[in-house]
């Protein structure tokens, strides 16, 4: 069978199970409760006119980065940006890579050494698979999701199959993209101590929302010292795009020499470097301060009244929610429903969550009004009631699930 029509047959496939991606455009009228401009930089007056003045101030900068960072990419302007990402977030260093996916890929592809192993909370983000997909460990398993006890049982289990003295790494996001919720990242501090262990956290979802001025979870709960490597990006709450590596200063030299997709892909265009600096000092100020409560107010107001049953919303205290609907076609129609009203959600669906545990995951701004939370709720509320959906629900409990 040619080529073409295989792929074709694939996609056939796919769409039959309901499950065909395709690029789509919001309307520009819909209310975002969708994207990950958690705090509303994006569009945030502030933040232009510092972007704006920052830029002016180079008479004649270049528009691309003209290469890799070990070519002709790198800059002052990066190198002074690395330095200042590795103060704030109170680490040895940074090395800031194109995008988020390509510093977990490169990370986690390069540092573990023959003879590791790699233990993963099961609800990592797929940057992170493919990582440890092509790493040299010789152990790579998981651990269920924010189980501290099952996470002590896989360590004693990993010691046993690898040789004395391998390092075993631990891979884990502090806030998680699907579900919303918090690792117990204390915890598992604790229970990796008897072990030559090294914790990787992933922060891309806490970065610029939690901690002092947005310094992320590990920050936040002052464990700079008992985490090897952590990732901040920059398209999340910071508006921006790409990505750091936060860590030993070993760590940087290391990834310089051996991450392939810092060493082979074209670095950040200058304009974006000057994006990343700018957003950083809109969300260290006042401003920043001032956006996070109100993030944090319209969470609250969200929760308490959204007012649904424990196994039809999930218990998240994050701007990241999810109303459980059992059922990829279910959850469609959902949004469907929500996206004519005019409020712009997305459905998750199987198998990117287990099957019965697909929802609508709404994600909330420091830039919505209350107004849009309670039409949003509103909107929700009638179509279970008319649906009589609230009854059928009864028989689900929740079980977080993720990417």
């Amino acid at each position: 069978m040619p080529l073409l029509e295989q792929l074709e047959l694939i996609l056939e496939k796919r769409k039959r199970r309901d499950l065909l991606r395709s690029l789509v455009v919001a309307s520009p009228s819909s209310i975002d409760f969708s994207s990950n401009d958690f705090l509303g930089l994006a569009r945030n007056k502030l933040l232009q006119k510092t972007y704006l003045k920052e830029l002016s101030s180079f008479p004649n900068p270049p528009l691309g980065s003209t290469g890799s960072r070990l070519l002709d990419g790198n800059s002052s302007y990066a190198e002074s940006l690395d330095k200042f990402i590795a103060e704030f977030h109170k680490a040895e260093s940074a090395l800031i890579f194109p995008s988020g996916f390509d510093a977990n890929v490169g990370l986690f592809s390069s540092v573990p050494q023959h003879g590791d192993a790699i233990i993963i909370d099961e609800f990592i983000h797929a940057s992170v698979h493919d990582g440890i997909r092509n790493s040299r460990a010789a152990v790579i398993t998981k651990f269920r999701h924010n189980d501290i006890k099952h996470l002590k049982k896989v360590l004693e289990t990993v010691v046993q199959e690898i040789e004395p003295q391998k390092n075993i790494f631990i891979a884990v996001e502090s806030l998680y993209s699907m579900d919303g919720d918090i690792a117990p990242l204390n915890e598992i501090v604790e229970v990796i101590k008897p072990f030559n262990s090294y914790l990787i956290v992933d922060e891309a979802h806490a970065t610029g929302v939690y901690g002092e001025q947005g310094r992320g979870i590990v920050c936040e709960l002052g464990l700079e010292r008992k985490v090897f490597a952590r990732l901040h990006t920059f398209g999340k709450a910071l508006a921006s795009n790409g990505a750091a590596i936060v860590g030993p200063k070993l760590l940087r030299s290391y990834l310089i020499n051996y991450a392939r997709p810092l060493i082979f892909s074209t670095f950040l265009s200058f304009n974006s470097l000057i994006a990343i600096d700018c957003s950083y000092k809109v969300m260290t100020s006042e401003a920043g301060n001032e956006l996070r409560k109100r993030l944090m107010r319209l969470i609250h107001l969200f929760r308490s009244n959204i007012d649904f049953p424990s196994n039809m919303l999930l218990p998240s205290n994050s701007a990241i929610q999810g109303i459980l609907i059992p059922g990829n076609d279910n959850v469609v129609k959902l949004c469907r429903v929500i996206q004519n009203a005019g409020y712009n959600v997305k459905p998750i669906r199987s198998p990117t969550v287990p099957v019965g545990k697909e929802r609508v995951r709404v994600c909330i701004h420091a830039d919505n009004t209350e107004e849009q939370i309670l039409g949003l709720i509103n909107v929700i509320k009638d179509y279970f009631i008319q649906q009589n959906i609230s009854k059928e629900m009864n028989n689900y409990q929740i079980i977080s699930s993720k990417l």
